[in-house]
Parts: structure tokens; sequence; C-alpha cells
């Protein structure tokens, strides 16, 4: 088989065990997710309403430009439907951009650690990945300027970051992208965008006007709920989506998607409930921490990354059979760290209970 070079020691994607493996494993009757980010209130209660009375024929082939979507986006954002790209998730948005822009002979700059699907992608097609340290678990924007080359084509920059759950204020985003060759296309991911509460980041859709080499991702898996159905988007200026465009998938969205996400988009107040209730949520995790002083990065997403002074994988495998499924950081390039997606009140106040007796256990705490 004449092999891509470049897969060859490549693993795959390793997502978390599924609940009922570890359930059927540890003996346990619950188990709690805490591990990929999902909404722990799931998704709108218009959803489930419209689900329970769907009739979908599923037989046929879904609208492949996803036009009632597409036009319900545009309205909620502001924007012209050509300025808008559908996927199968972001990944797939990722996974797009790069198949179009990166090949053998250019780079792309990212910080580390970050979403590992910039990386991961890059290098399936032969591109040179320059991976610059955050600083303080943000993005360090000077020196992800000084790593651009006249080689460069893409730049990502994850606002919210992942694993780290930090941002980029509005106003050090905009100095960056006002340095950044025309010819550079630069992603932001913001996968976390609903969740966000500080006043130093805004919306950043006014920039694709006023950049035509930025593109941003967004998607209904996070704070919609809909992680499932699998739809993330793009926006940028008309001239990039009609490159990208051609290198997606034929049908790359389900017509269920399509339909499921639209209703979601029209229920803003269960958006604005999660969110309320996320920030709660934080405190219970920073209340946690500052108590034990466990060093923990200031999050404006539904997950946080904090400091365990133990074998991160040892943590995660002892709250695996205490029935509760995180991150080890040690998968994260964050050792000795774990990441959590923050859940409800009670499944929060339960899963610190439990790390408490861990962290007792594995003589972190005294």
């Amino acid at each position: 088989m004449k092999w891509k070079q470049q897969i060859y020691g490549m693993k795959a994607y390793q997502p978390g065990k599924p609940m009922e493996e570890v359930k059927k494993e540890f003996g346990l009757d619950e188990v709690v997710k805490l591990a990929s980010n999902e909404n722990p209130y799931g998704f709108s209660p218009k959803v489930k309403a419209f689900l329970n009375n769907e009739e979908t024929n599923h037989a046929i082939y879904p609208d492949g430009y996803a036009q009632n979507l597409r036009t319900a986006v545009a309205n909620h954002l502001g924007v012209k439907e050509t300025q808008l790209l559908f996927g199968n998730g972001s990944d797939d948005i990722i996974a797009i951009i790069t198949r179009a822009l990166l090949y053998p002979g250019v780079n792309t700059v990212m910080a580390t650690p970050s979403f590992s699907q910039y990386s991961h992608n890059a290098e399936i097609e032969g591109a040179e990945v320059r991976k610059v340290p955050l600083q303080n678990g943000k993005h360090d924007l000077k020196a992800m300027l000084e790593a651009i080359n006249e080689s460069t084509s893409v730049v990502w920059v994850c606002n919210p970051n992942n694993p780290t759950g930090t941002i980029v204020d509005h106003n050090e985003l905009e100095i960056f992208l006002k340095s950044v060759p025309s010819d550079v296309l630069v992603v932001l991911d913001e996968a976390y965008f609903e969740y966000v509460d500080s006043t130093e980041y805004k919306d950043s859709i006014g920039f694709i006007n006023e950049y035509s080499n930025v593109i941003i991702l967004r998607t209904f898996s996070k704070a919609y709920g809909l992680a499932s159905f699998r739809v993330g988007y793009a926006i940028a200026n008309e001239e990039v989506i009609a490159k990208l465009d051609p290198v997606r998938a034929p049908f790359n969205n389900t017509i269920l998607s399509h339909k499921v996400a639209i209703v979601a988009l029209e229920d803003q107040e269960f958006i604005h409930s999660c969110k309320e209730k996320n920030k709660n949520g934080k405190k219970q995790f920073v209340h946690f921490c500052e108590k034990h002083g466990l060093h923990y990065y200031p999050t404006q997403t539904n997950f946080i990354l904090f400091e365990v002074k133990a074998d991160s994988d040892v943590v995660f495998h002892e709250m695996m059979k205490r029935g509760f499924i995180i991150r080890s950081g040690n998968a994260l390039d964050a050792p000795g760290y774990i990441r959590v997606t923050i859940g409800t009140e009670e499944q929060n106040e339960k899963f610190l209970s439990l790390l408490e007796e861990v962290l007792t256990d594995q003589g972190v705490f005294a």
C-alpha cells in the first residue's frame, strides 16, 4: 500500500470510555461523564418536543447547501448567507481548511497546548507545524506573530482555548490581526463562544468584514447540547467561503441535524439559562481550588483545568472507579492537572467531595 508517510506512527483520536463500559467494568449503577464538555443540561425543551413529533423522511439525501439552516443562522448572526459554511461538527470545518490550505512546503502556527485537531490534520497534509507555548495558559500572540513567515498558510487561535479555558483579549486580538499578512488565514475557533462572560471578550463577527483573511468557527455541540447531531459552522467573507466550499463533502450534515439546529437556535432563553448555571458551577470549582491551594486557569468555558498535585492518570482512574469520567492532563500536555466539564450543581458537589477523598488518599491533602 502506498500510504502517506505522514500517517506512520499517527494515533487516532482517543475518546473517553463510554459510560456503559465504565459501569460494567467497575460495577456501578450510575456514571457521570465530565470529559468531553457536553452540556450537562442537555438540549432545549423545544428540541425535545420537536423530536417527539418528528416525521422526517430519512430515505432521501439532505440539502447539501443547508438552505433552511443557513437562512436561520445568517439571520441570527446578521451576516449574509454566502458568508457561511456548514460542517459535520467543527472538526469537519478544521479538516476542510487544512485540506484546502496545507501541504508540504507550507507551515501552520498554533498555540500549545490547544485543540489537538489543528496539528493532527496539518500533519496528515504534510505541512510543517509550528507550536508556540502558552503564557500563563493564554495565547502568546507576540510569539505567534514572530513564528509567521512567508511560508505560513494558516494560524489557529482557539478562543476560548481548549484545554485551559482562557481567552484572548479583544483589543490584543485586533492588534494581532492587523499584523498578520493578508495571505495567511487566521482561524478563530470559538466553540465555547456562548459561555463567555468576560468584558474583555467581544463578538468577533465584525472582523470578517474588516479582515479578508479571518474565519470564525462555532458549533451547536456545546452550549446548544447537540453534540450527537454534529453541526458546526464557519463565518468568513464570501471569497474565503467560496474557496472552501468545493472541499466540503456533498452531504456533510443530515436532514434531522439541520432541523434540530434551527429549533435549538430559536431558544436563546435556554442558552442564557445554561450560561448562568455554568457560572455558578464555576464558582464551586474555584472555591475548591482556592480552599486547597490548587492552581487553576480562569475559565470562560464549561470546563476547568486545574492542578491536582498528583499523577493525572491515577486521579483519572480513581475518579472513574467512583463514577466520574474526566480528562487526564497527561493527554492534554498538562501533566499534574485534570480537565473537568462543569456539571450540574449536584454533580459538581459530589465530584469535588470524591476528589477530595482521592487526593487525601494520594497524600496531597493531610
